[in-house]
C-alpha cells in the first residue's frame, strides 16, 4: 500500500480507503464487518471514512469497536456532518448547533478523541456559511478534529469556505467528491479550484456503485444479493443502470485482462492515475473483496489503455458540473 499527501498538507493517508457507507450496521453482521476491517488494515490501509448518518449511527459505533485495539496515531479517521441523524428540526444540516453536537456524538461513537478529517457531507443553503466556518473552527482548536474538508460541494462554494478557512486559520485541506471512469463531474470546475487552493480529492465510489466490476448485465436482472437487487442506495446507482451503460462497461473486460487486472482493479487504477485523487474509497461486505481491490494498490496504467478506455466510455460518461448541486431548502 502505498501513502499520498492530500492536496498541499502534510496529512497522507493510504492511496485505497476503507468506507463503510451501507454496509455496517446493515447490509452485514458485526463480525463480516469485523472480518472486512482486518483485512484492510492486513492490506495497509490506514484510511477510514465513516459518517454519523450511515446506518442511523450504528456505522460509525461498528467502526469504533472494530479500530479500538489499533494503535489511534497510526490511523486516520474521518467522518461527516449534514444529514439527519434524529427527528428533530436541529437534528440537520451545518447549523453551529448541529456541527457542535454531531462532533461529540460522533467521538463517543467512533471511540477515539479526535477525527483526522471532519467533512461538511454537503453544502447547507440554510446556514450562513462564516456559522458553520467558525464551527469547525472550535472544533479544530479544540483538537476535535486535526483537518477540515467538504463533501459534494460546487467549485464556487469550495472557493468560498477556502478564503473563510484562511481567515480564521483552520486547515481546509481536501473534498470528497463521487468520482470514477463513469462519473467525471468534477473533472472540469471543482478539481481544478481545488489544486489551485492546495486541496485534495479523497473520492468515494471508484467502482459507480460496482457498475464498474462487470457484474450487471444489459438486459438482465441484478445478481441476487447485489447492491442493484436491494432498494437501499439505489439513487446513486440508477444512473449506471441503463443498458447502453451496461453493454459498453462489458467491453472493459479484455482491456482488464490485457493488463491482468480484474474489472474492479482497473476501475480503481484508473481513478488513482488522477495526480489531485490522495486516496479512493471501496467498501466491502466479504473480506475477499477487499483483497482483490487492494492488490491494485501501486498500479501504474498504460496511457494506450486509458486512451482505449475513454474511447468506450465516451457516449455514457456524466461530465456535467451541475450534478454536484446544492440540496434544496427543506420543505
Amino acid at each position: 500500500m502505498e501513502h499520498r499527501h492530500v492536496g498541499k498538507s502534510g496529512l497522507m493517508v493510504s492511496e485505497i480507503a476503507y468506507g463503510n457507507w451501507l454496509t455496517h450496521g446493515q447490509q452485514i453482521d458485526e463480525d463480516a464487518a469485523y472480518a472486512c476491517v482486518g483485512a484492510a488494515l492486513d492490506a495497509g490501509i490506514t484510511t477510514f471514512d465513516t459518517a454519523d448518518m450511515y446506518a442511523d449511527t450504528r456505522a460509525e459505533e461498528v467502526l469504533g469497536r472494530a479500530l479500538a485495539q489499533q494503535r489511534r496515531a497510526g490511523l486516520e479517521i474521518s467522518t461527516k456532518v449534514y444529514w439527519p441523524t434524529g427527528p428533530g428540526r436541529n437534528d440537520r444540516g451545518l447549523s453551529r448547533k448541529h456541527v457542535l453536537d454531531s462532533i461529540d456524538g460522533s467521538l463517543r461513537r467512533l471511540r477515539t478523541d479526535y477525527v483526522d478529517i471532519y467533512w461538511a457531507h454537503q453544502y447547507d443553503v440554510e446556514t450562513p456559511l462564516e456559522e458553520t466556518m467558525e464551527a469547525f473552527y472550535d472544533i479544530v482548536r479544540a483538537g476535535k478534529a486535526r483537518y477540515i474538508g467538504v463533501s459534494e460541494w460546487p467549485a464556487e462554494d469550495i472557493r468560498a469556505a477556502h478564503r473563510l478557512a484562511r481567515e480564521l486559520r483552520i486547515p481546509l485541506i481536501a473534498n470528497q467528491p463521487q468520482y470514477s471512469m463513469l462519473w467525471r463531474v468534477i473533472e472540469s470546475e471543482v478539481i481544478p479550484a481545488c489544486a489551485e487552493l492546495g486541496m485534495g480529492q479523497i473520492v468515494w465510489s471508484p467502482l459507480a456503485q460496482g457498475v464498474l466490476t462487470g457484474k450487471y448485465l444489459p438486459g438482465k436482472q441484478p445478481p441476487s444479493g447485489s447492491r442493484g437487487a436491494d432498494t437501499e442506495g439505489r439513487q446513486w446507482l440508477d444512473p449506471f443502470m441503463r443498458d447502453e451503460v451496461l453493454s459498453r462497461v462489458q467491453r472493459l473486460r479484455p482491456l482488464a485482462e490485457s493488463a491482468g487486472l480484474t474489472q474492479a482493479q482497473l476501475a480503481v487504477a484508473w481513478t488513482l492515475q488522477n495526480p489531485d485523487v490522495a486516496s479512493a474509497i471501496v467498501g466491502a461486505s466479504h473480506p475477499k473483496q477487499l483483497i482483490d481491490t487492494t492488490a491494485v494498490a501501486g498500479v501504474a496504467l498504460d496511457q494506450e489503455l486509458c486512451k482505449q478506455i475513454d474511447e468506450i466510455l465516451d457516449p455514457v460518461v456524466e461530465r456535467d458540473p451541475a450534478r454536484t448541486a446544492r440540496q434544496e431548502p427543506r420543505p
